[in-house]
Order: C-alpha cells, then sequence, then structure tokens
C-alpha cells in the first residue's frame, strides 16, 4: 500500500512544501516504511514543455501518473493564487485520465497569503478532485503564511495549531480514509490473568 505526496508548488522552497514534508514525518513515524510506502512527485520537476503542451508520451509524465495510478491515497498540496490552486498542479491535474483517482483517497492541503483563500480547497480543488474520481476527499488543511513562519534556521516551520491540524489530518487518512487499524491503547491480556472482583 503507498500513499503519494504530490507538491503542486513551482518553488523548490515553498510553505505548501513545508506542510507535505510534516506529513510525511507524521506517517513515517506512524507506519512501518515496510507496511506503507510514502513516495513523492514533485510537479515542478517534470519537464516544463511535456506540461504545457500535454505531451502524455513524455517519459515524466508517464511516470507521475504511473505513481498516481499505483498509490491507494493521495496528498495534494498546493499554494493558492488569486483564489485558486497552482498553475503547475492545473496543468498536471490536466493530464490525469478522467478516472485517475477512481478508489483512491485524497487529503488536499493548502498554503495562501490570508484567511481569505481558505475556500479555494473547497470551491477550486475539490470538484477536480472529484471529477477525477476520488472515492473519498476528507477535509483538507489550509494554512496562511503567517501560521508557517521561517525558524532560526531559515526553514518554514508551521505553528502548534497548524501541527495539531495535520496531526488530525494524518490520523484520518490512516484509519478512516485508509482503514488502518488503530493500535490498541493497552496490551492484550489472557483471560486467566484478569483480575475481578464482586
Amino acid at each position: 500500500m503507498s500513499v503519494l505526496l504530490i507538491a503542486g508548488s513551482p518553488s523548490v522552497h515553498s510553505r505548501s512544501s513545508a506542510l507535505l514534508n510534516e506529513v510525511a514525518h507524521r506517517l513515517h513515524a506512524q507506519v512501518d516504511d515496510r507496511r506503507l510506502r510514502v513516495d513523492r512527485l514533485q510537479i515542478r520537476d517534470l519537464s516544463p514543455q511535456a506540461l504545457l503542451l500535454a505531451d502524455w508520451g513524455h517519459p515524466s509524465v508517464v511516470r507521475a501518473i504511473e505513481q498516481v495510478a499505483s498509490a491507494r491515497a493521495l496528498v495534494v498540496a498546493t499554494p493558492v493564487y488569486k483564489a485558486a490552486y497552482s498553475g503547475v498542479l492545473k496543468v498536471f491535474l490536466d493530464l490525469l485520465p478522467q478516472t485517475a483517482l477512481k478508489g483512491k483517497v485524497v487529503l488536499p492541503i493548502a498554503t495562501g497569503g490570508s484567511p481569505h483563500h481558505m475556500l479555494a480547497l473547497d470551491y477550486a480543488l475539490r470538484p477536480v478532485l472529484q471529477s477525477l474520481g476520488a472515492k473519498h476527499i476528507l477535509p483538507g488543511v489550509y494554512a496562511s503564511d503567517s501560521q508557517i513562519p521561517k525558524n532560526a534556521d531559515g526553514e518554514y516551520q508551521p505553528i502548534e495549531e497548524i501541527q495539531t491540524r495535520l496531526d488530525e489530518a494524518v490520523s484520518s487518512l490512516l484509519h478512516e480514509g485508509l482503514r488502518w487499524p488503530t493500535s490498541p491503547v493497552f496490551a492484550p491480556i489472557p483471560f486467566l490473568q484478569a483480575s475481578y472482583s464482586v
């Protein structure tokens, strides 16, 4: 079983990619790599010419479409520009077959300059994911730029509120979306060792 993390930012260092890194960290912390493979797809690394010319036969595009096809779940991260998801994500989604997301679980993540762009997840991205046949689109996580400041090392670091929402989103992805078994809180106790009082 695999989860594909799709980075829809045209920038190498971006807040949306930082959130995607946080998701990857949480997935690796909760599930063994042998049981759940976590792959990445950086759309900016695909051939720009192939994307713009809709060249389905280009090797980078073929590989990317195969990654989507083999994944059980997708985490799609994008910056929001002018109340819409990024252009590079748009051209990539346009290249996918009409049923590319059939039977898949999708967790959308977005970042934007202000809280006013929050609805872009529901009004811009969600309908496209639905049109591609996604089985289950989980509630998305949106963070404004001020909620992902740079730390002392110059890396983007989400504030605690966003960290908590990412914890909840990854838990929903695993347990609600992928039906991953929940770890028991207590170890099972054999019946003969159980003590009781009347």
